[in-house]
């Protein structure tokens, strides 16, 4: 147990920017909502400076708008605007995927979350599994190498994206899955096959948000 390293974790800031920014892909953030930083900061159990930063991370990526002194407003968001958001995660994270199969980096982290993930569902603690996924994820990230990847890739995120009608449990088992046969294809270094599996996994979270998305057409 001695040699066993913390689990790294996204900043404050982009933990409340990826729980802000599912809220409103999600609806349940509507668009003109009003949004200040004593109210986000109570919903979240975190201080007002990390939510300040992340109204600057969604206010640059268009999800809300700033009013100075008064928090900001929620702005909408449409079918292709979720579509774009997955489709450059996918990219940047298909990239690490393939990068950490070449670079002959340390598996050693992503072995234990996969393990403690593992724990997780056999515990059925299927509530503790959203910590585990960010872990994997940014434990990929840091194995791709790339540090401006990585940097887009923390700003990008939006957590677990469950499609309606979804239990935790039952999505927690079906990511797992899926985490532990990427991981089988890291560690026999298969660029192309990790690749493609992690493209998939984020294109089916896309598909997995959109079932929130009301189509008005």
């Amino acid at each position: 147990m001695k040699n066993l390293k913390p689990i790294k974790m996204l900043p404050a800031r982009e933990r409340v920017a990826a729980a802000l920014r599912k809220a409103i892909m999600v609806h349940e953030l509507e668009e003109g909502q009003e949004l200040t930083l004593e109210s986000v900061s109570d919903m979240l159990g975190v201080s007002s400076t990390p939510v300040r930063e992340a109204f600057q991370m969604l206010s640059r990526d268009g999800f809300i708008k700033l009013r100075p002194n008064k928090g900001a407003i929620v702005l909408g968001m449409n079918e292709k605007s979720i579509s774009d958001h997955y489709e450059a995660r996918a990219l940047l994270e298909e990239a690490c995927a393939r990068a950490l199969c070449n670079n002959d980096s340390d598996l050693t982290e992503l072995i234990d979350i996969v393990e403690e993930g593992k724990r997780i569902i056999s515990e059925e603690r299927f509530e503790a599994y959203s910590d585990n996924n960010q872990a994997f994820h940014v434990a990929v990230w840091e194995a791709g190498g790339n540090g401006k990847i990585k940097d887009l890739l923390s700003s990008m995120w939006n957590g677990l994206s469950m499609a309606q009608n979804v239990t935790e449990e039952s999505y927690a088992r079906m990511s797992l899955s899926e985490h532990i046969e990427m991981l089988e294809v890291f560690v026999r270094r298969d660029e192309q096959e990790a690749g493609r599996l992690m493209h998939q996994h984020i294109y089916r979270s896309l598909d997995n948000i959109l079932t929130h998305f009301n189509i008005s057409d």
